[in-house]
């Protein structure tokens, strides 16, 4: 454990934002929050900072088990907690796919032995991320699996999902969908759109993301499941959202850093790196997405942290997997294109992906509370150059960013 002293920041507390604050830890609990605090263990001066609750990400890949050379649990953990991250919800769609409790209580495992950020499982909806047979959505539950998605594929069978969203709905799972119709998005590489007519390259439209929410949220009323819309891409989407949210059903969106930060024009570079399922949309879906951010309609920042190694990307566009890393520059990709005031900043990125997850002891500094914090610059300018993911596929590098995560706390551990 590190007992700090950090003096002087604006903290965003559960109660509030406080200017010119101390926090105090001491034995992986934050022990105190106010002004001219008594110094505990070493102290740091993190005037002009901003401290809140450690960051949440509630759409991670970790590769680990079965695509170790992409990345795995110890590599991931470490891209999080230089990114401010203390807890990560990881998807399911390794070798073999998280469909039964034993995987889960693997994944869940190794994030604990490792120790440096707070690793929760999700599970799968169909026993392979198949989409013909639903998973051993018991044992899911019993190893404490709160969030099902068979993300990286659509659940295209609408009886399946809608039994999945039967047997949730009593016990308070969430349903998380990666809503691509299959059908509308085949053979394509890129957003429909003006850039892949004058390529001449298949594109997916907007359709294909909208289409499935509507399906969903007809599901959501007959079920009553709590529903989570996966990287949200388009207006028309936002819309969607918006209606569900004013029709009270229990419905929440997360969007990507990289939905936040570029649009397809970048496409024309024909780099993979910018290549993603949903694709970078044009410029007023991206307008549509910050907004939605700005005003809660979209509920939250998840990274998608997408992993591949450099053999995998380095292909002609057409053969490069979709999927792009992020953890680690997550917090200044939205500082830099979104400029949210603390209180936003913080709920966006941390307390209501720790809602949403269900994932607890995470998402809110308080005193007494356990020492899961991150100190954030938001004025800082960074040029990223490196990772600590094992891979490098990320539209950040090289790109300048305002805001940098100075100090992340786990547990009360300075990771």
């Amino acid at each position: 454990m590190s007992d700090l002293t950090l003096r002087n920041a604006t903290v965003v507390t559960s109660d509030g934002v406080r200017e010119g604050t101390d926090v105090t830890i001491a034995g992986g609990t934050i022990t105190g929050v106010g002004v001219g605090l008594p110094e505990v263990g070493e102290t740091i001066d993190c005037t002009g900072t901003w401290i809140g609750p450690g960051l949440v990400d509630v759409h991670t890949h970790l590769r680990e088990p079965g695509q170790e050379w992409k990345e795995d649990i110890e590599s991931g953990s470490r891209a999080a907690a230089a990114g401010g991250f203390t807890a990560v919800l990881a998807m399911p769609n390794t070798d073999p796919a998280t469909d039964a409790g034993h995987l889960a209580r693997y994944v869940i495992d190794r994030g604990r032995q490792i120790g440096l950020v707070a690793v929760s499982a999700s599970g799968a909806i169909s026993e392979g991320r198949e989409g013909k047979r639903l998973a051993h959505l018991d044992e899911l539950w019993d190893a404490g699996v709160r969030v099902y998605t068979d993300d990286g594929d659509t659940v295209a069978d609408a009886g399946l999902l809608r039994r999945a969203m039967e047997y949730l709905a009593d016990r308070g799972g969430v349903i998380a969908q990666h809503c691509i119709d299959p059908g509308l998005a085949a053979g394509g590489h890129m957003h429909e759109g003006s850039v892949s007519s004058r390529l001449g390259m298949a594109g997916v439209p907007r359709q294909a993301e909208e289409t499935i929410i509507e399906r969903d949220l007809a599901l959501v009323r007959l079920t009553g499941c709590r529903y989570h819309v996966q990287h949200v891409s388009t207006a028309g989407a936002v819309e969607l959202i918006a209606a569900a949210k004013a029709e009270g059903l229990p419905v929440t969106a997360e969007v990507t850093p990289h939905h936040l930060a570029f649009e397809h024009s970048y496409v024309e570079e024909a780099d993979p790196v910018y290549k993603m399922m949903p694709p970078l949309r044009d410029p007023d879906d991206v307008a549509a997405v910050r907004e939605a951010l700005r005003q809660a309609t979209i509920d939250c920042v998840a990274t998608d942290h997408a992993p591949h190694a450099a053999h995998e990307k380095d292909v002609p566009w057409e053969e490069a997997p979709f999927g792009v890393t992020g953890l680690e520059w997550a917090a200044a990709v939205v500082n830099t294109h979104v400029e949210l005031e603390p209180e936003a900043f913080f709920d966006r990125l941390s307390t209501a992906p720790a809602r949403i997850g269900q994932i607890s002891g995470q998402g809110s500094l308080v005193e007494g509370g356990p020492a899961n914090l991150v100190v954030f610059d938001p004025a800082a300018e960074t040029t990223p150059g490196h990772s600590f993911s094992k891979s490098s596929n990320a539209p950040y590098l090289g790109t300048k960013l305002t805001g940098v995560v100075l100090l992340t706390v786990s547990s009360g551990l300075v990771t």
